[in-house]
């Protein structure tokens, strides 16, 4: 059989070294050197087996027949919204997200309800019980302190999930690097997906991510698994979001929504209700949108905040929106929306700390501050969904039957779009009055 052994490769420009150097000799990147495994080549050697798992002859697509995926369910409809309907077999799926956001809560949930196996690299088996007390949930399933990938792949075969808890922790005898070094994470990787494949066992990897948000180790790992999902929130809300970055059994665009109760984590069924107050006088600056998470429309309430300024350079601050999009709303305004904006402070915020990544709530944005500019509130029956153009003038956006359907189940009266008004002055006018 083929000689195995290790060299240390470049992760910049491919350079092979036989031991490892701080500085690459070919690219001169420092500490890009990563140790991996390869196959030296054996002459006259002939995998007699090779036609066993594998063919090599070209053939025609069309030859072999459809089949149907069983897909599994969870026993969280947001979590199988999000990965297509279910979990396909012999799927990997990769979760990240920041450290306390409940990725942990999230899968123990799932493999109490298949009654899998749950690798524990982080936590002993004693914690994991604390947590499925507390969670409420059956402690039903087995559970492998181990951090050896090549012990793990030993037990795949006869579990109906695996979680392995989490990938940086994970190593092999292979190599000589440390856990969470980036050859044993994207060698571990390789072990696990490979064991997926063959068995038919589906897996679910969590992984951490760094400082700016991107998953810890080698680029290579959210290109080998089936499915990367980022669990997202913040300590401050008690939301999460669940999106799919990648997803070869499933579309990318799907949102699943939870949330943090003291009981553990909860779905959210419907998420507008949980980011709009349902009680309460309407107030100057608050002005209700409708945005798209994933292809699901929620509602949620915008707020603005008009002060007099002391400074030679009036602030612009938004939290939940994008700083620059602010920054041409507000000059939009002023130039074609009659306001004076000059010697203001200008102070937005999304209730409920979610982020409006999309033009749609523009109109919303605008209508906010020239609400709380006036000092006159708008009616709390009212929904503003449009995007604005830099003349003024009022588009048209994606999906707008569904955005309004959604605002008329949750008790909206009137929805303010392009139909309704083409430029932004006209809007001002009728919504909110001179």
């Amino acid at each position: 059989m083929a000689k195995i052994k290790t060299v240390y490769v470049c992760d910049n420009c491919g350079y092979e070294a036989s031991k490892w150097q701080g500085q690459c000799p070919e690219c001169k990147s420092w500490n890009s050197l990563v140790e991996s495994l390869k196959s030296a080549k054996v002459s006259g050697f002939k995998n007699k087996n090779r036609g066993a798992s594998y063919s090599s002859r070209v053939e025609n697509l069309s030859r072999f027949k459809s089949q149907k995926v069983e897909r599994i369910a969870s026993g969280f409809d947001e979590f199988d919204r999000v990965l297509g309907g279910g979990i396909v077999p012999g799927s990997v799926v990769l979760v990240a997200g920041s450290p306390g956001v409940g990725k942990s809560s999230l899968l123990t949930n799932v493999v109490s309800n298949l009654k899998g196996l749950y690798v524990l690299g982080e936590e002993s088996a004693d914690q994991v019980k604390l947590r499925v007390d507390r969670l409420g949930l059956s402690a039903d399933f087995e559970v492998l302190s181990e951090t050896c990938v090549d012990v793990v792949e030993s037990v795949i075969s006869k579990q109906s999930l695996v979680v392995v808890d989490s990938i940086q922790t994970m190593w092999t005898e292979k190599l000589t690097g440390m856990a969470g070094s980036v050859g044993q994470i994207r060698e571990s990787a390789s072990i696990l997906l490979q064991k997926a494949k063959e068995t038919g066992v589906p897996m679910m990897i969590v992984g951490h991510v760094t400082k700016e948000g991107t998953i810890a180790g080698p680029k290579i790992l959210e290109h080998l698994v089936d499915t990367v999902l980022y669990f997202e929130g913040d300590g401050k809300h008690e939301f999460r979001l669940l999106r799919a970055e990648k997803n070869r059994f499933g579309p990318t665009d799907e949102v699943g929504v939870f949330a943090m109760l003291d009981k553990g984590l909860c779905e959210v069924k419907n998420p507008s209700e949980l980011f709009l107050q349902s009680e309460g006088m309407s107030a100057p600056g608050s002005v209700v949108t409708c945005f798209l998470a994933g292809l699901r429309p929620v509602l949620v309430e915008v707020q603005a905040l008009v002060n007099s300024t002391n400074l030679a350079i009036p602030r612009r601050i938004g939290t939940g929106v994008d700083q620059k999009r602010l920054l041409i709303i507000c000059a939009i305004l002023e130039k074609h929306g009659g306001l004076k904006l000059g010697d203001k402070d200008i102070f937005v915020n999304v209730a409920g700390g979610l982020k409006l990544r999309e033009p749609a709530s523009d109109l919303a944005i605008a209508l906010a501050i020239a609400s709380s500019y006036k000092n006159k509130a708008i009616n709390k029956k009212l929904v503003a969904i449009g995007e604005l153009g830099l003349l003024g003038e009022i588009r048209k956006v994606s999906f707008l039957d569904k955005r309004v359907k959604e605002a008329k189940s949750q008790g909206f009266e009137k929805v303010v779009s392009a139909k309704e008004f083409g430029y932004i002055k006209k809007g001002i006018n009728q919504v909110i009055g001179g």
